[in-house]
């Protein structure tokens, strides 16, 4: 039948040819009247467009012919893929790095030089393990200064201390004599009742002396109360004397931290991950010297298409290649923020111990499973496809030596498969290797 009808619009092309000659020559015979002998010029200008006209309906008739007829192509060229039916897990892929769970940034607490660099990126560390050495002369005289002031208030309180003692003591020895004459005064008066009893003593005497006893008495009183408010005054002003101490104290400390610092040391256990210095460089405060991360504890920062990003939540399992292994895992964290175009997804591996593969900053590869479809129809990813969206696929027939375009519409995507929703059946053949270059053919045929 399609050749009946190529053979048809053939003989069509060569009517259509002859009468446009005919009609040439029809326009010709008007001037056979007046023209009674043509020049071998005008002769050779008929006759060239003659050959033009018939040179153009050809070329035409066979841009049709082989627009109609099957393009072929070798079955080694084809990638082919069977429809099947069962459950597909969805899947979101992405790709992205290992990042340590627990980082250490280590940074300069003052200005300095980098004097010695002891060891570089991808070095096994311990808390106390030096990782560069830095120099601050001044910060050395600082230090001394910090701590020659610090002794001269500790100085200061012993000094204080000696003198709040000579004075107590003083104190105390007034206190002592006043007890020594008011107990000879009670002495004296006790003994003036007697012969004041007997008329010996006039009552004179004896007054003057009770008086001179309860003055006394007075005295001790507040010579008493006086060592009381002085023990409190020397207390506060050992406690004062102590607060400069403390202040010394830890201005020592904190210029000795910063001397300390200048050994720059890992913190944590890990692997020391980034060291942005170099030898000689002079470092400001503040300034990133180092970062230090843990080996084993570690999770998997993901970038996912915008788009596909809102499939995703919090709890979904998730597995992560690091082209060695595959680590399970499941969705711990999803930044709200969008950079370039993708949103980072952050995994939390579920094993109780990480493979050797698994290292800081290691590029990986992911997927993220956010649904399963129960009994679906599926195929192999054709190229070039969007999920829920229609297209057409070369189908094979059942001969499997043609194929013919055909309208499926898709549905969820599964990583390397995708739902089928319309246009496709179990057990159906299609073509899903790159055929851009034969979207003009609705038929090919496929050879050995």
């Amino acid at each position: 039948m399609k050749t009946l009808i190529v053979k048809s619009r053939q003989a069509l092309l060569r009517q259509q040819t002859a009468n446009y000659v005919c009609s040439i020559s029809n326009l010709q015979e008007p001037y056979m009247d007046v023209v009674k002998q043509k020049s071998a010029h005008a002769n050779y200008k008929q006759k060239a467009m003659l050959l033009f006209c018939i040179v153009l309906v050809i070329i035409v008739a066979i841009l049709l012919m082989g627009k109609e007829s099957h393009r072929q192509i070798n079955r080694n060229q084809l990638v082919l893929s069977t429809v099947k039916q069962g459950d597909l897990r969805v899947q979101v892929q992405g790709y992205g790095v290992l990042r340590s769970h627990r980082q250490k940034l280590l940074t300069s607490l003052t200005s300095a030089t980098v004097e010695e660099i002891i060891l570089r990126p991808g070095a096994q560390v311990t808390p106390d393990s030096i990782i560069m050495k830095l120099n601050n002369p001044e910060l050395h005289e600082e230090t001394e200064r910090a701590r020659m002031q610090l002794n001269q208030e500790k100085a200061n309180l012993r000094k204080l201390e000696l003198n709040n003692q000579r004075e107590l003591l003083a104190e105390e020895s007034n206190l002592a004599e006043m007890v020594a004459k008011f107990n000879m005064v009670k002495l004296r008066r006790e003994a003036e009742q007697e012969l004041v009893d007997k008329g010996v003593v006039s009552q004179l005497t004896y007054k003057t002396t009770v008086l001179e006893q309860e003055q006394l008495h007075d005295s001790m009183r507040i010579q008493q109360n006086r060592i009381a408010q002085l023990k409190l005054v020397n207390q506060e002003a050992l406690n004062i004397q102590q607060e400069q101490i403390n202040q010394a104290e830890a201005l020592y400390f904190t210029v000795k931290n910063r001397v300390d610092a200048l050994a720059v040391k890992a913190g944590i256990n890990g692997i020391l991950q980034r060291l942005p210095v170099e030898l000689g460089q002079s470092i400001a405060a503040g300034q990133e010297l180092a970062l230090v991360g843990s080996e084993q504890d570690l999770l998997a920062l993901i970038r996912v298409p915008q788009a596909q990003a809102e499939r995703i939540s919090v709890g979904q399992l998730a597995e992560v290649t690091t082209r060695r292994d595959l680590l399970p895992g499941k969705v711990s964290r999803i930044t709200p923020e969008v950079q370039e175009g993708t949103v980072t997804i952050e995994i939390q591996f579920t094993a109780a111990q990480l493979p050797a593969s698994a290292r800081p900053e290691l590029s990986v590869d992911a997927v993220i499973y956010t649904a399963e479809l129960k009994n679906t129809l599926y195929i192999d990813r054709p190229v070039n496809v969007r999920v829920n969206s229609s297209n057409s696929l070369y189908k094979l027939d059942h001969t499997r030596q043609l194929a013919e375009y055909s309208e499926v519409r898709y549905g969820e995507d599964a990583g390397k498969y995708i739902q089928l929703l319309e246009g496709a059946a179990v057990n159906d053949t299609f073509i899903v290797s790159d055929m851009t270059g034969f979207t003009d053919s609705k038929r090919i045929s496929i050879t050995n």
